[in-house]
Parts: C-alpha cells; structure tokens; sequence
C-alpha cells in the first residue's frame, strides 16, 4: 500500500514539476535586464569575496577593501576599452564594406553562372530561335539581375543593421554596467550581514553552524574554480595576442580579448574564434594562404589550452558532459542572447558544485546519525 501511495503522489507532484520548470524559464526570458546583471554581479562578489575576508582579518574594513578590489578590478577592463575602442569602431565600419565586397564575390559567381546557363539560348538565339518566340537574351537577363540586386540589398542592410543595433544598445549596456558596479560593492560590504541574518531567523534551519559551515565550503570551491577559469583565459588572450602580434596580424590585442571572453563558451566558442581570425586574416591578406595562419595559431593555442593545462589544473572532475554543454549553451542562447551563452558553463559548474557539496554533507551526516545511534 505505501508503494502504490508513493507512486499516485510522484504522479500528482509531476504536473506540478513541470508547471515550475517551465514558470523559471518564463520569468528567466522576461526578466532578462533585471536578472542579468544579479548573476554576473554574484559571480564577481564570489571571485572577490574570500580577497575582502582576508583583508578584513587584518583589520581592513570590508568597505574600504571592496572599493579598493572593485577600482582594481576597473581599471584593467578601462584600459582595454579604451584601448579597443578604435579597432572595434574600424571592424565596425568595415562590417558594411565586407557585405558590399561579399555581394560583389557573390555577383560575379552569379554572373558567371547564368553565362554559362544562357551558352545554349544565345546559339540558338544565333540561328534564328527563340524559345516558343517569347523570351529573348535581354529578357532572361532582367530577373537575375533584379534578384542579385535584391541580394545585395539584403547584405548591405544586414550590415547596417548590426550597426545601429549595437549602437542603439549602447545606453542599456552602459546602464547595466553601473549597476553591476553598485551591486558587486553592495554584495561584498552588506552580503555577509544579510546571510547570516537570513541563517540566524530563517526557522526550518535547525542546525545554524553546519549551514554556515556549507555555505562556506561552496562559496570557496566556486571561488577557487572562477578565479581558476579566468586566469587559463586571461592566460589563453594574452598568448594569443602576442603571437599575432609578432607574426604581424593588425588588432592582435582586440583577437586576444575575443580569444579569452570566447574560451568561457566550450567547443562553440572556439569555433567562432577561428571563423572571425579567419575573416580577419582574409581581410589583411586576400585570398591567400597566409590568411589560414591566425585561425591555425588560435586552434593551436586553444587546443593545448583545452587538452593539457585545463584539465591538469582543474582536474578531471570537473569535465562535463559535451552534450549537457551544448543543450545549455543553447537553453542559455535562447534565453539571455550572447551574455547568457558566456555565463552558462559558470553557471553549470557552480549548480555541480553546490550539488556535490550537498551529496558530500548528506553522506557525512548520515554516517554520524548511524554512529550516534
């Protein structure tokens, strides 16, 4: 009887699962420009919490501290935008050149094309045919021209639109900017007397300490593996910078960055690195050879990064499934766009992480009522 009384209440509670699952991912997609700046904001108080509790053990005041590692934090990232900023505006502008230069390759196979299509017509045309007498040469010509110049419209107006998208979306990210400023300060001044309050009055935690304890142990595995990731990127731009500037690449500083905010996107990420060098190496140097040798240094780079030192520092454990990676770049994708894809495996590791913790806490909890009792 117990056992059909589980089942009939799996059965009733599993509606009510999926009308949950599918509540988050509505309030997730509409909530988008609240929410993201919360969890990029959260993962940066992570990355920097245990630096203010260490100044704070010698007698630095949280305040002071957090300021201090926010402005150090800034400043880097400053520097590189405004170091950025002119080749980004250059790429910008070349967006539409390289539709226009696109539609001009693409007119010209077209045209070469509908030559070789219209051989036959034209001898006929010669000997005195026409097909059924109502199409002649020029007449056929007139609506592949008409569509090549309505492909190339398409192409110029895509360009153009990518640019006044990303200018029109400038304000917004700027906004969110300077409230992830003020909620990263507020999280790492007040964050800890909001937690412990909510551990001290929340009345179904019984055992106070052992939730501190845990709590403690997951903030600092998810420090120590953001902290991790970010300096094997960081590390994986600024290699990939150097070498393209040596080998004479323009913009080897913007390709860096690129390289390193694109290695937090496992297999997809790397994919679009090498097809934007890609790109970048047909625009400095034609249809050529040579113009392989930046996406050959990054997948290189990338490839000795991703077989070798990430899983040598962060161990195998922490490899996740590539199928479970694909799905959620895409579940991500969907959801928060280009910022969701960049934050959905920081956001998956930490979920494992907080689930591992919790296993490992119940195991030990149970060994210790079984000794107890």
């Amino acid at each position: 009887m117990a056992t059909l009384s589980d089942q009939s209440r799996v059965k009733k509670t599993e509606p009510v699962v999926w009308l949950l699952f599918l509540g988050v991912l509505y309030t997730l997609y509409f909530t988008q420009s609240l929410l993201m700046p919360v969890v990029v904001t959260s993962l940066i108080a992570l990355l920097l919490s245990p630096l203010v509790a260490g100044l704070q053990r010698l007698h630095i005041p949280r305040t002071v501290s957090a300021f201090l590692l926010v402005a150090t934090l800034i400043a880097p990232f400053t520097f590189l935008g405004a170091e950025l900023a002119e080749p980004a505006q250059k790429w910008a502008k070349l967006v539409p050149e390289l539709t226009q230069h696109i539609t001009e390759q693409l007119d010209s196979i077209s045209d070469a094309m509908d030559g070789k299509e219209n051989a036959p017509a034209q001898n006929d045309d010669d000997d005195g045919f026409s097909f059924f007498g109502i199409f002649s040469e020029k007449a056929e010509q007139a609506p592949v021209k008409s569509d090549d110049n309505a492909m190339s419209q398409r192409l110029k107006q895509g360009g153009l639109e990518i640019m006044l998208s990303v200018l029109s979306s400038t304000p917004l990210i700027l906004a969110q900017l300077m409230t992830g400023v003020i909620l990263t300060l507020f999280l790492l001044i007040f964050g800890p007397k909001l937690f412990e309050a909510f551990i001290r009055y929340f009345p179904k935690i019984t055992d106070k300490d052992q939730a501190r304890c845990l709590v403690a142990t997951i903030q600092k595995e998810l420090s120590r593996y953001i902290v991790t990731v970010s300096i094997i990127n960081a590390g994986l731009g600024l290699s990939t910078a150097l070498v393209l500037y040596f080998i004479g690449i323009e913009d080897a500083l913007l390709w860096g960055v690129l390289a390193g905010l694109l290695n937090f996107i496992p297999y997809v990420g790397s994919l679009i690195g090498a097809t934007i060098l890609t790109l970048a190496g047909l625009v400095q140097f034609g249809m050529q050879v040579t113009a392989l040798i930046p996406p050959g240094v990054y997948f290189v780079l990338n490839l000795i990064e991703s077989q070798f030192i990430t899983p040598t520092v962060l161990g195998r454990n922490m490899q996740l499934n590539p199928l479970i990676v694909v799905l959620w770049l895409l579940v991500w994708g969907w959801l928060w766009g280009a910022v969701g894809v960049l934050l959905a495996v920081p956001l998956l590791v930490c979920i494992k992480l907080t689930l591992a913790q919790l296993n490992i806490w119940t195991h030990w909890l149970k060994i210790i009522e079984a000794k107890s009792e």
